[in-house]
């Protein structure tokens, strides 16, 4: 299949620009990939749709401010956004714009932090060693904003909301540059009712990377290949999904980065506990052994994410499902609704 066929044209003001006032009063589209069925339900409705038998796995990514403003030895303004810790204060970076780095030079982001550049890479990162006064991840929290997608615009502005609710009440491991959005829509009350049903819920760990949201720049999807991302799985939660597979009873991934993280790591149908990277890349043709249901938000239009649905629901429902939520005028993206496939 060609990346062509992934693509839709999607009004401008479905792209949902701030979260609702409650987590869970966000519309959910059900979708029975057999039967081809899609039903317009509310997020609540999930409570009714899981059974006893399910298990849902959450991905307990936190997400940190990477998001920095600096200044260069000439004046210059900088935005810097960090991508991937190499060795403790050095850190990859993409800058914005990169040429006003120069190679050696020191950049200053407070009294207390500043960097200098080691280098400039191929695939356009910057690499900066920082320097600091006390704990940086501290200082990290104080001065870096919330890396909220392109997507969002409010004339460059956030809000004071954004640290709360761009980041799921479950959220505990500390090393995501983006939320795993599907799971903005859980608030406590959902979860306890879930358990109270009967589901068990299993956590996995992986830090979403930029390579998520890299466009695919590939005609031909069969060549795209998503860069890995740090992903840890319990021993617990091997445990959990792999009773679960051998007793027949459903394995419901929450995100396509916990879709990710369990695909990557089933070696003959069961999946192995373990640290390490995410690899797998998930397109049309792939063979599913762990996942057996996806809640997911609604993605880009020929992005990595809506070749990964379309991997599990079929390319046909997908894109009519997708037409689908345009027409009920559901809302798109990060802060937007979202639909369960099983």
């Amino acid at each position: 299949m060609n990346l062509s066929d992934f693509d839709f044209a999607l009004p401008e003001e479905l792209i949902a620009q701030n979260p609702l006032e409650r987590r869970d009063s966000s519309r959910l589209m059900s979708v029975d990939r057999e039967a081809g069925g899609i039903e317009d339900c509310r997020f609540t409705d999930i409570c009714d749709l899981l059974t006893p038998q399910d298990v849902l796995v959450i991905n307990n990514t936190q997400v940190f401010p990477a998001r920095l403003h600096c200044t260069t030895v000439s004046g210059a303004r900088v935005e810097i956004f960090l991508m991937e810790e190499i060795d403790g204060l050095v850190w990859k970076v993409l800058a914005r714009p990169a040429k006003r780095l120069k190679d050696g030079s020191v950049i200053c982001f407070a009294d207390n932090l500043e960097a200098v550049v080691l280098g400039h890479e191929q695939n356009g990162s910057v690499v900066l060693e920082f320097r600091c006064v006390g704990d940086f991840n501290t200082i990290i929290n104080e001065i870096g904003e919330i890396p909220l997608p392109h997507y969002i615009k409010r004339e460059g502005q956030q809000t004071s909301i954004d640290r709360e609710r761009y980041q799921t009440i479950y959220a505990k491991e500390r090393g995501a540059i983006a939320a795993p959005t599907a799971g903005l829509h859980f608030t406590p009350e959902v979860l306890e009712n879930l358990k109270q049903k009967g589901v068990s819920i299993a956590e996995v760990t992986l830090h979403v990377g930029y390579g998520t949201f890299a466009p695919v720049r590939s005609d031909d999807i069969s060549e795209h290949r998503v860069l890995g991302e740090r992903c840890e799985i319990t021993e617990e939660t091997a445990k959990t999904v792999n009773l679960a597979k051998a007793e027949g009873r459903r394995v419901i991934a929450v995100g396509t980065t916990s879709v990710r993280t369990l695909e990557s790591f089933a070696e003959n149908g069961e999946l192995r506990a373990g640290r390490g990277i995410a690899d797998v890349t998930i397109t049309p043709g792939h063979k599913f052994q762990i996942v057996d249901g996806i809640l997911t938000n609604f993605h880009l239009p020929k992005s990595s994410l809506l070749l990964l649905v379309s991997a599990f629901a079929g390319h046909e429902l997908i894109m009519s499902a997708y037409a689908h939520a345009i027409s009920e005028r559901y809302r798109f993206f990060s802060y937007g609704d979202c639909m369960l496939i099983v």
